[in-house]
């Protein structure tokens, strides 16, 4: 009982002064400019107490003079946080160091209580909170020479009876802790600057390998309706489809047109929701639309290849995962298996439910050697040429095993030369049904 009240305590305690600490601290300020709010307000805290502490005593020793000037310093003080709550930061700077500089010049002159290491506090101020070299310039000369002055001033000259030695050699040792709190919240400030600067760093470089990915993903895409486009105004211009034919290949070509109107929507909008880094957002979906996207996709080099495509999927499998990222996956590992097949073979893609969802894209085509599939999912990957010429650029493959994990999902490939590539991919199993499905779309 006794544990968790000390523990409420102190966490209140906590709370309220940070509260205090970053009075005036917003999240639309410059990082700078709010940790030099927070340093005024960290050296401001600790001299309302203390000044007014002083206030007291001085009064109740009968200097009256240094307890208003004492008085003066508390209401400085707390100037300087109301200004700060109010958002006039360069008032609280100007009051703060003003007031501070004529005050701490006076009573050290007059009553030699050690207010010249007070000035130091000033002058480190001036440096960390201005960067203006003809601001902290002045102000520097100001405060030096200041403290010359109650230096070299005689000793002679009081005002009131000479403070004792004790409360003098009290007030330089809080004024040279004052300079260590300054110095070391300054050097807080550098390094927490220096690790904002770093992260910020990754992030550049994180969301650049996006972009190259995002930049692969669209090639991809575009690619391969555009080679088809081109192979069919390729057999236009050579004159290869009768002009009986012209019709119905002109329905053709307006229709991969289209089908490339819709490819770029659609990767327009997936690079457009990933612009600040591609993120995965899970959502249960069904498997078999996204399969019959991906085969219209191919429609023509399909035919073209005359590829027998067999499809073994439930209408009832349905994956938990990134849909627009599972395509990806699934375009690009078909397009793999049409690139390696050779014309007429066959193109399997199955799908099993188990305690997961197990899906199969095989081919029969061309296959892979030992050391092809050791590099297969590496940066060391040498991409070759498809049976029909075709080449690759090695980034899909990498693309779908980090796409594959980034959904709590497995990639497997077995293969053997002159027998075929199987891929195996495992995801979360889904919860959606058919009619989910029609009432989303």
């Amino acid at each position: 009982m006794l544990q968790g009240v000390k523990q409420f305590l102190y966490r209140s305690a906590e709370y309220h002064w940070n509260n205090i600490v970053n009075v005036g601290v917003h999240p639309a300020m410059p990082y700078i400019e709010s940790r030099r709010t927070k340093l005024l307000n960290l050296l401001s805290l600790p001299c309302i107490p203390f000044m007014f502490f002083y206030c007291i005593l001085n009064t109740i020793q009968g200097r009256y003079i240094l307890a208003a000037l004492n008085a003066i310093t508390t209401t400085t003080s707390v100037l300087v946080l109301i200004f700060h709550k109010k958002r006039m930061y360069l008032s609280a700077r100007i009051v703060l160091i003003c007031i501070s500089i004529l005050i701490y010049t006076f009573t050290g002159v007059y009553f030699h209580n050690g207010a010249e290491y007070f000035l130091l506090n000033i002058l480190f101020i001036v440096i960390l909170i201005y960067d203006n070299k003809w601001v902290v310039g002045s102000l520097s000369v100001l405060v030096i020479a200041a403290f010359m002055l109650i230096v070299f001033m005689p000793r002679s000259w009081y005002l009131a009876p000479p403070v004792p030695v004790e409360r003098v050699w009290f007030n330089v040792a809080v004024a040279l802790a004052f300079v260590v709190v300054a110095l070391s919240f300054f050097k807080y400030i550098q390094s927490d600057y220096q690790r904002e600067i770093e992260q910020q760093r990754q992030t550049l470089v994180s969301m650049n390998k996006d972009k190259e990915k995002l930049f692969s993903i669209v090639a991809h895409d575009i690619r391969s309706p555009l080679a088809t486009l081109e192979s069919l105004l390729d057999m236009f211009r050579k004159g290869q489809y009768p002009r009986d034919d012209m019709e119905e290949a002109a329905d053709v070509l307006y229709k991969k047109v289209a089908q490339l109107g819709v490819t770029l929507d659609n990767v327009l909008r997936w690079s457009t929701r990933s612009m600040k880094g591609i993120q995965t957002r899970p959502r249960h979906f069904l498997l078999a639309p996204v399969v019959t996207e991906v085969l219209h996709f191919f429609e023509l080099i399909i035919q073209q290849k005359q590829i027998t495509v067999e499809l073994q999927i439930p209408v009832s499998t349905a994956l938990y995962a990134d849909r627009d990222q599972v395509s990806v996956i699934l375009r690009n590992l078909f397009s793999n298996a049409l690139k390696f097949s050779y014309t007429g073979g066959q193109i399997e893609v199955k799908a099993q439910i188990t305690d997961e969802v197990v899906i199969t894209i095989t081919d029969h085509g061309v296959g892979m050697s030992p050391q092809q599939l050791s590099t297969l999912f590496t940066s060391h990957q040498h991409p070759g040429y498809g049976t029909d010429g075709e080449r690759g650029t090695g980034l899909g493959l990498l693309l779908c095993r980090e796409f594959a994990e980034q959904n709590g999902g497995v990639i497997k490939v077995t293969s053997l030369r002159e027998s075929g590539t199987s891929f195996t991919l495992l995801f979360v199993k889904g919860d959606f049904s058919p009619e989910d499905e029609a009432a989303f779309n």
